[in-house]
């Protein structure tokens, strides 16, 4: 289980959205990147890795998506798809990994990443309309949906650098057992699964504490 490449996003226009910038379009960095929690999501940092453009600030950024991670895998899977190339990075993901089902991970589960930076699972990430323009595809969005294989955001527990190679270790997973999967489709096409994700507890970010409490069968 290690990470691939560390993706960085440098501003560019957006023409898919009322914000000026974008990061999505992300590089492999060429060198290590020092990641910290980016503080709230309005007046904060805006990335956890320093050098990594946000644009959009009232939807993206801040503690509870410090750093997004998409598997190498699923993207391999998607290129096959969609019959195209797709480089680490094409996803707007920080971290490109390997050998590691992010969409498997559990709410709260804290990754350690090379020999300091530690991370927590918060969210699954929910495609919006700038990810649907960069992309391309007619239809993207529902067809990301449906196949729902989202990635994860992670808040920084512990701040450190981070570089291509580095392994991953799994230091702490809830009993709850409530995964990123599950999480996103009570998010989006089965609202039902927030009375299963209400178990993660403690575990839940700001945003999913919000979408079970507001929940009315």
């Amino acid at each position: 289980m290690q990470i691939l490449t560390v993706n960085i996003g440098r501003p560019e226009p957006n023409p898919y959205q009322r914000s000026d910038t974008t990061g999505i379009g992300k590089r492999p960095a060429a060198d290590r990147v020092e990641v910290r929690a980016p503080g709230p999501r309005r007046g904060g940092l805006g990335s956890g890795l320093v050098g990594d453009h946000i644009g959009d600030r009232a939807h993206h950024g801040g503690d509870d998506q410090a750093v997004y991670a998409y598997a190498r895998e699923d993207l391999d899977n998607w290129a096959d798809r969609l019959g195209r190339d797709l480089p680490n990075g094409s996803f707007g993901e920080n971290l490109t990994t390997r050998e590691i089902d992010v969409n498997a991970a559990v709410l709260g589960e804290i990754w350690r990443v090379g020999g300091e930076l530690e991370l927590r699972v918060t969210v699954p990430r929910i495609p919006c309309a700038t990810f649907r323009g960069f992309m391309g595809e007619p239809g993207w969005l529902k067809t990301f949906t449906a196949d729902a294989p989202p990635g994860s955001y992670f808040a920084v527990v512990t701040p450190g650098s981070v570089g291509a190679g580095d392994p991953i270790t799994v230091c702490h997973r809830p009993a709850h057992g409530v995964t990123i999967a599950t999480a996103f489709r009570a998010m989006t096409t089965d609202r039902p699964l927030l009375r299963e994700v209400a178990a993660a507890g403690d575990d839940l970010s700001d945003e999913l504490r919000a979408r079970v409490a507001a929940y009315r069968p």
